[in-house]
């Protein structure tokens, strides 16, 4: 019977050790030594003073552009009078196109096309 109270024993020992769990707590409180040295660096660091004609060299002197001038126009009253002086022409029957192979009969016969009922197939799927 002593062996059996052992070995339970030791299996509730294990079993408590496994539900437990261990915090480290030093962690957490120890100090990140790599971020302490480098803000000690940033801290003592000194830049190096300019020089005042650090510049030269290196920036163009600037210049103002040259001003623009004025666009000129062109004097348009001479070809707008003969424009003006010209008479329109007309075109003749022989100069008007003709449809894709539809007679031109005329405003009557395009509206009687516009209001002829199309025949509309089914969709076939």
């Amino acid at each position: 019977m002593s062996t059996i109270l052992k070995h339970t024993a030791a299996a509730a020992r294990l079993s408590a050790r496994s539900r437990t769990r261990a915090y480290a707590t030093s962690s957490s409180i120890r100090k990140d030594l790599i971020q302490d040295i480098y803000l000690k660096e940033l801290r003592t660091y000194k830049a190096p003073p300019v020089a005042k004609d650090a510049h030269v060299g290196v920036v163009k002197a600037f210049s103002a552009p040259a001003l623009p001038s004025a666009p000129t126009l062109p004097d348009l009253a001479p070809e707008l009078a003969a424009y003006d002086a010209t008479e329109p022409t007309r075109a003749t029957a022989a100069d008007v196109p003709v449809g894709h192979g539809e007679p031109a009969a005329g405003a009557e016969a395009y509206l009687a096309f516009l209001e002829a009922d199309e025949v509309q197939e089914e969709a076939r799927h």
